[in-house]
């Protein structure tokens, strides 16, 4: 996959979408052997900093309502890879962690994230890349 010139009429959300999409097929095809699905793989990937979370932080991370997300927890969790449990201070509140298995998994997902990231970016100036996650964050903090 070359990088091909961006016209001035190309969309950035669709340029965006496309490399999106590119970037999951080779993310899928490198972590073949985990057996996870993206969903699964975004979770991960969002909590290799081994730092526990919330539910409703999770989801906002990886773009899933609470609801949503609770089948990627319940497969997650099957496979010993979270533990869910709550707050001391406010039991309603649903804090993931992950187990030792899933800090394995959750390293080699962030891994493959950095080694498609350096080998992507690595043609691009430090300010290209700036630039890039300024486009990002705006994107993201679109207010609706």
């Amino acid at each position: 996959m070359g990088l091909t010139a961006a016209r001035p009429s190309d969309s950035a959300l669709l340029a965006l979408q496309r490399a999106t999409h590119a970037t999951l097929h080779l993310l899928a095809a490198e972590l073949v052997d985990l057996d996870l699905t993206a969903s699964e793989i975004n979770a991960l990937a969002n909590m290799a900093d081994g730092r526990a979370r919330t539910v409703s932080e999770l989801g906002g991370a990886i773009g899933a309502r609470p609801t949503t997300l609770t089948s990627v927890l319940d497969r997650l969790e099957r496979r010993e890879y979270i533990t869910r449990g709550s707050r001391r201070d406010d039991r309603r509140v649903v804090v993931i962690e992950l187990t030792a298995s899933g800090e394995h998994v959750a390293t080699t997902i962030r891994q493959a994230f950095s080694g498609l990231e350096r080998r992507a970016l690595r043609e691009l100036s430090p300010e290209a890349v700036d630039s890039f996650h300024a486009v990002l964050r705006a994107l993201t903090e679109v207010a609706p």
